[in-house]
């Protein structure tokens, strides 16, 4: 008996050592440590940056000719554009030590597979020579290659990534609301995860 329980301590123990050394935390670049940049090597800072990105809170709320960060950011413009992102599609932290924030979460493999939503809002000049109020909304998630057949088809943007939710209110132009014909089914903004 004393044998056996001798087996147990001895493997719960070589258990809980095993876990211990897994649960160890990688050590990982915060954007407050600094040495984090953006691929033009420009340096990511905490709080709103002069393009309208906090990369920390995972969100962009600016022009939205400024998302692609040009060297010379945009002053005015007619479109305002507000992202999110979960931690999977782009990180706040550097876990491969590429001076990069990691795609995929932390220490990712590079691919943004988690969500991102855009909501756009701006004017546009009409063929009345008018201008009209827009607003779009669109959720994307990482839903990985196509298989056959491909449920994501109908909904399948740039190859590995699907909208699950889009509306789009143009009264001028004739839209109202959404189109769920071009969405996978079910629909819907919290449905699917990733």
């Amino acid at each position: 008996m004393k044998h056996n329980t001798l087996k147990i301590i001895i493997a719960i123990t070589a258990l809980t050592a095993a876990v211990n050394i897994e649960a160890a935390p990688t050590e990982c670049t915060k954007i407050k440590d600094g040495g984090i940049t953006d691929l033009q090597d420009n340096p990511i800072t905490l709080g709103f940056d002069q393009w309208g990105y906090n990369y920390q809170a995972h969100m962009f709320n600016g022009l939205y000719d400024n998302y692609s960060r040009p060297e010379t950011p945009v002053t005015e413009g007619l479109v305002n554009l507000s992202m999110k992102w979960s931690d999977d599609w782009l990180a706040n932290v550097d876990c491969d030590s590429d001076s990069k924030l990691d795609r995929g979460g932390p220490g990712g493999t590079g691919t943004s597979i988690g969500w991102l939503t855009n909501h756009e809002e701006g004017d546009y000049l009409g063929n009345d020579d008018q201008y009209h109020h827009y607003t779009y909304f669109v959720k994307i998630i990482y839903v990985g290659p196509a298989a056959n057949p491909d449920p994501w088809v109908n909904a399948r943007i740039w190859n590995d990534y699907a909208i699950i939710e889009e509306v789009y209110n143009d009264p001028y132009g004739g839209y109202h609301g959404n189109d769920r014909s071009k969405l996978v089914n079910p629909a819907g903004l919290g449905y699917w995860t990733n």
